[in-house]
């Protein structure tokens, strides 16, 4: 994400702590604020995502986010994963300008040309890579024993690793990886956990 705190960085205010729901659970503020965020915080959101796809995948839809809220892009992602076939990597990295104007046609994904370039650009950078992209990023995980965040305010918007990640993601080819959007990726794919202290996913992911 290009946003600071945690991943969709909705209304909450920044001292806000974990909420609790009208299920009863305690979530990250941000987490019980839509239903789709409910799903995604519960089921998804800090839980490690392994598999080159996978995270080119997530990659490119940090990047689409950017200057957008992260429920725009909740809302489009099987938009998304139909206009780039799945985010196979392989395939993605064949696209041609033919594939770049029937995306700016498509109304189920965010129509920026300078994204889906970046996108397609981005997987002809992963499928170079050595050892894949799956390596690359989770050689840059943060400390399993930082202190747990208990508001949002403690939840930093980057990180030396993050700033790391972004400096050699670039260095691979890829575009829109800035150190801000390398966070919100290592966030969501589980490489840092920033579950509130006392948010319920964050005990089931301790236990």
């Amino acid at each position: 994400m290009t946003e600071p705190l945690t991943e969709p960085l909705t209304e909450p205010r920044a001292g806000t702590g974990a909420v609790v729901g009208p299920d009863g659970l305690r979530r990250c503020a941000w987490g019980d604020s839509a239903d789709d965020y409910r799903v995604y915080h519960d089921t998804e959101w800090g839980r490690p995502v392994h598999g080159d796809d996978a995270l080119f995948e997530r990659v490119c839809l940090e990047a689409f986010q950017s200057g957008l809220s992260w429920i725009t892009i909740l809302r489009r992602r099987e938009g998304f994963r139909a206009g780039f076939a799945g985010f196979e990597i392989a395939r993605v990295a064949e696209f041609g300008p033919a594939d770049v104007e029937r995306l700016l046609a498509d109304t189920g994904i965010i129509r920026n040309r300078a994204k889906i370039e970046a996108a397609i650009a981005n997987a002809r950078a992963a499928r170079e890579l050595d050892g894949g992209l799956d390596a690359l990023i989770w050689r840059f995980a943060g400390d399993p024993d930082r202190p747990a965040p208990r508001t949002m305010g403690e939840v930093p918007a980057i990180t030396p690793e993050s700033t790391a990640l972004a400096k050699a993601l670039k260095k691979e080819g890829f575009r829109f990886v800035g150190p801000t959007t390398a966070y919100a990726l290592m966030q969501a794919c589980g490489l840092v956990d920033d579950h509130l202290a006392d948010c319920h996913v964050r005990a089931a992911l301790t236990r």
